[in-house]
């Protein structure tokens, strides 16, 4: 969610950050080269490109010379110009990034600079009053960033910060941070030897190790069961096809740039696809749709790939190569109502069936560009804002903020430790249609132009492993935990009692290792709780002789001794009734 400019918060991460830029030139020299400085919905950054490398050594140099220019409570002054006295002014001051920015703003809107103390900025503002103003705040890291995002421009330093009304809210925002470190889904993935990333293959590209991919499958094949229940049908689509195809949907005129490089294969280009849409559309028409037909509900798992900028990528959030939970929804203008309501209905079971409870929605509206009639729009937009009021989901109304084809839903949701996540998209499309002439024989045995929306619930799968391996700091609820339960002999002698116990659990359906090394029981107990087992099953000669095992439970402790199928069908209840992990909110060790 954006920060609301009118708002307090705003103006004071802003006026932080020209507060941090001026700092820096005090002690780095006016000869530092500023770029821009925006409040975020976290904090603030600023973009600098100066010679010293900054790193954390830096900050506490940075911010004492900040708390120095707070002490002297300077008066942000807001100074009006022409565009000429502008460009005199950024000469002036040898800053080359800023009048290229300054080329930015259009002809009929007002050139502003704001100076506070010794220190002016292009600037649109707007600012709190003073520096003084300005409460608790803290830097927190510095990456590389390029000039306008593109990667043939200089390289700048962005130095990321925070800023919060009270010391208290400060002490809270660092302490979530810490906790997301400790959740960091990439640290957790090589530790719990989840999926890695080889850089022999290629950046972004995702590599799912026999404990990531059980849980994997144990996702997908979930989302299929629940998809079949909802009336839905899966589709296979092929992962090329012809720059004809390409051409109609309109994707080489509008998002060449994020897909890769065509290949010739018989005189023909083809290109690897970076959505779905268009294969499920030539299956549409791959026959004479009626009225009756409607509404048609097509869901796929299907594997894409876009060209990410290297800057971007982040682990299993932000990749090259992902499969989306896609699902494509054909129906008449009549139907669209019902269909989006039971689509935010399976939306919320989903996210809820893993933990996910508050959601929020945002409803993008018509942008100034797009395509379509009018009234179309209207009853799209209608649809939708009436779905979720029947739903009672909190929303924003993004006035603008739709795909030139077609208004959206977007549904967020909130995690353990308060971050929110975009996940689910419900989005109209007029355009594709229209493009490829989709047609349906209505009642009045003339051909009708059908609705087509785009649908997806996690978003990618790889996204939302990443946010479930986080939501759960690698601790899985049992139904979905790679080993549910790591069987220890404590000596050799048990190993083939362990064996057995392995064979009746798995028998059951149920996940199970049996960890056969030498090592000590206690260092093996300490393994299996660095693992985030849920169940250690602990055998001995007394256990082997009741034909029972000695339990214990990931943040329950030492259960007791427990004969082998009550054991069995505690683990298979949890399982069947998809239990929440009891340590959600824990901060992981």
């Amino acid at each position: 969610m954006k920060l609301d400019p009118a708002s307090l918060l705003y103006r004071m991460r802003h006026s932080a950050a020209h507060v941090m830029a001026a700092a820096v030139r005090r002690l780095y020299g006016s000869e530092v080269q500023l770029d821009i400085g925006p409040p975020t919905e976290d904090g603030f950054y600023y973009d600098f490109d100066l010679e010293h490398r900054l790193g954390p050594e830096d900050f506490p140099a940075i911010e004492a010379e900040m708390a120095k220019i707070i002490a002297e409570n300077q008066p942000f002054e807001r100074i009006e110009v022409t565009r000429d006295e502008a460009t005199a002014l950024i000469e002036g001051m040898k800053q080359r990034y800023k009048i290229e920015r300054l080329a930015d703003i259009p002809a009929d809107e007002a050139i502003t600079f704001y100076r506070n103390g010794e220190f002016l900025d292009l600037c649109r503002g707007p600012h709190v009053a003073s520096t003084g103003e300005i409460k608790a705040f803290k830097l927190l890291n510095v990456a590389g960033s390029y000039y306008r995002g593109k990667e043939t421009n200089p390289m700048l330093q962005r130095v990321y910060a925070t800023a919060f009304a009270t010391r208290q809210e400060l002490d809270d925002h660092l302490r979530r941070l810490e906790e997301a470190k400790q959740r960091d889904h990439r640290k957790l993935g090589r530790e719990l030897d989840l999926f890695s990333i080889q850089e022999d293959v290629g950046p972004g590209l995702i590599h799912w190790h026999p404990n990531g991919a059980r849980v994997r499958s144990i996702i997908e094949d979930f989302w299929r069961k629940e998809h079949f229940r909802a009336g839905y049908d899966l589709l296979y689509t092929p992962h090329t096809g012809r720059s004809a195809l390409w051409q109609t949907s309109g994707h080489l005129g509008f998002y060449k740039d994020s897909m890769y490089a065509p290949m010739k294969i018989d005189e023909n280009e083809y290109f690897i696809k970076p959505m779905n849409c268009p294969f499920h559309i030539e299956i549409y028409k791959s026959r004479i749709r009626s009225y009756r037909d409607l509404p048609l509900r097509w869901a796929e798992l299907g594997t894409v790939y876009r060209y990410e900028k290297a800057g971007v990528l982040h682990g299993l959030l932000r990749v090259r190569g992902f499969t989306q939970d896609d699902a494509h929804i054909f129906c008449t203008p009549d139907q669209i109502e019902d269909e989006i309501v039971r689509v935010i209905r399976f939306s919320n079971f989903i996210w809820k069936t893993f933990g996910f409870t508050e959601i929020t929605a945002y409803l993008a509206t018509r942008p100034k560009e797009s395509v379509g009639e009018e009234s179309r729009w209207q009853q799209a937009i209608a649809s939708l804002e009436h779905a979720l009021k029947l739903e009672g989901i909190p929303y924003e109304v993004d006035e603008g903020g739709g795909a030139f084809y077609g208004p959206k839903i977007d549904m967020k949701v909130r995690d353990c430790i308060g971050r929110e996540w975009q996940c689910t998209t419900i989005q109209f499309d007029f355009n594709l249609p229209e493009r490829f002439e989709l047609e349906f024989v209505g009642a009045d045995n003339q051909p009708h132009r059908p609705y087509m929306v785009h649908r997806a619930l996690f978003g990618s799968i790889e996204r939302f492993f990443g946010i479930l391996v986080e939501q759960y700091a690698g601790a899985f609820p049992v139904w979905l935990a790679p080993e549910q339960a790591r069987i220890l002999p404590i000596t050799d002698k048990q190993l083939d009692y362990a064996e057995q116990v392995a064979e009746r659990l798995r028998a059951a359906d149920l996940r199970v290792a049996v960890d056969r090394r030498p090592e000590k029981i206690g260092a093996r107990i300490r393994d299996a709780q660095l693992a985030k087992i849920p169940y250690m099953l602990v055998v001995g000669g007394r256990e082997a002789e009741a034909g029972a095992v000695a339990v214990r439970a990931r943040g329950a402790g030492d259960l007791g001794v427990m004969p082998i199928d009550a054991c069995r069908d505690r683990i298979k209840k949890e399982e069947v009734e998809r239990h929440l992990a009891p340590d959600v909110s824990a901060v992981p060790a």
